[in-house]
């Protein structure tokens, strides 16, 4: 008598179990797409990647990073070259007339004259969106809190925090410096995004 309660138990949860197996085979197939009722329209409809509809498609991500490697190999290019307060280049350079340079160089945009223009021109994004050819502002010691002074994004580093950033130093010319530098990490200001 127990042997026939645990047979009417074990069946039922057989069949339980067969059916449970069968309905989650057949959900992976849809989760997987591999169940198509209209295989003509397939053939009609382009694909869309994954995370086209955020980043755009292949072709505006490759045209986006050879315009950034362009505007960063023309800012390399001039590492060293003097600062000269209002100096527009190519011989000597100013902050905002270093960034203006290489853009109009590169891209043929103009971002602005001085570093307040082009923060006020250009798009507005946050320290964590910081990419390569951004945009970086900071006060200086005679702008009091308002920008003035303005590089360009080298390279970010989001486990710190931290971005390097190519500009005319006063001191020294082009040169490439970081953000947690004390001199840049407490006058930090914002970053814009040139639009191409």
């Amino acid at each position: 008598m127990h042997q026939k309660s645990f047979s009417n138990v074990v069946n039922p949860m057989k069949k339980l179990f067969a059916l449970a197996l069968i309905m989650m085979l057949s959900m992976s197939d849809i989760a997987l797409g591999k169940i198509n009722h209209d295989k003509t329209s397939d053939q009609d409809e382009e694909e869309i990647g994954n995370f086209d509809f955020i980043y755009g498609t292949q072709d505006d991500l490759n045209e986006s990073f050879e315009k950034t490697e362009m505007i960063m190999e023309e800012a390399f290019s001039h590492l060293g070259t003097r600062y000269r307060s209002g100096a527009k280049g190519p011989s000597a350079f100013d902050c905002s007339g270093f960034t203006s340079y290489v853009f109009k160089q590169q891209a043929d945009i103009f971002i602005g004259a001085s570093s307040r223009d082009q923060y006020a021109r250009n798009t507005p994004i946050s320290r964590d969106e910081l990419q390569s050819g951004d945009l970086v502002f900071f006060t200086s010691p005679r702008s009091g809190r308002n920008v003035g002074h303005v590089g360009i994004v080298v390279d970010v580093d989001p486990v710190s925090d931290t971005f390097t950033f190519i500009h005319a130093s006063t001191n020294s010319g082009i040169k490439v410096s970081s953000s947690d530098e004390s001199g840049y990490a407490r006058r930090y200001v914002g970053a814009r995004r040139v639009q191409q």
